[in-house]
């Protein structure tokens, strides 16, 4: 097998493991827990992302990648950490703003892996990434998911808004249009004699 393939399988291989693992060892505990705290617990592997500086390290990598990707995936990836960290700090001080840098860090930080993949796949990057290899092999398989299960749970609590607004909305409507009812305290009025009409 060429290093290529090589690459591809390792990264298929990650990605099949760390799916089965996310999926039944760690989102059964992350859906009982407040949203805050589960999306710290999966935005927490991302601000390690200023590893990926290491593509730019001649002593780390075999050859000198091509520049298509290593600059943009390296500074993508510190980029991309830093937002991470951000939110991280927001959730966990629960800032007001703090869902708002998660969707900010996810957009971005998927965005720079699914560029970095393409491109370095394209580019033939993985023969020359030396000791850098279990980036791509190992760590980016967890990064993707992660990804997507942020932007899962990010457009679920989307819908759900939506529907309490719609609820809500319907709720209004359905007052305004119903006709007004007689206080409890009205009394008929009473005869000219000032009796009751019978």
């Amino acid at each position: 097998m060429d290093v290529q393939a090589i690459f591809g399988l390792q990264f298929f291989l990650s990605f099949i493991t760390w799916g089965a693992a996310l999926k039944w060892l760690a989102a059964p505990g992350l859906a009982k827990l407040p949203e805050n705290e589960a999306f710290s617990w999966l935005v927490l592997p991302h601000t390690f992302r200023h590893l990926g500086m290491v593509f730019l390290v001649p002593t780390v990598v075999a050859r000198p990648l091509p520049e298509a990707f290593a600059g943009p995936a390296a500074y993508g990836d510190l980029l991309a950490g830093l937002l991470a960290l951000a939110a991280f700090v927001a959730l966990r001080k629960n800032f007001s703003g703090a869902l708002g840098m998660v969707w900010l860090f996810n957009i971005i930080g998927a965005a720079d892996l699914l560029y970095a993949v393409s491109v370095g796949t394209l580019n033939g990057a993985a023969a020359g990434m030396g000791s850098a290899c279990y980036i791509p092999t190992h760590i980016v398989p967890l990064l993707l998911i992660t990804h997507a299960m942020v932007f899962a749970r990010l457009l679920g609590r989307a819908r759900r808004c939506l529907k309490l607004l719609r609820r809500g909305e319907a709720a209004r409507g359905q007052k305004a249009g119903r006709p007004r009812r007689r206080p409890v305290f009205f009394v008929p009025p009473a005869g000219a004699d000032g009796r009751e009409r019978g």
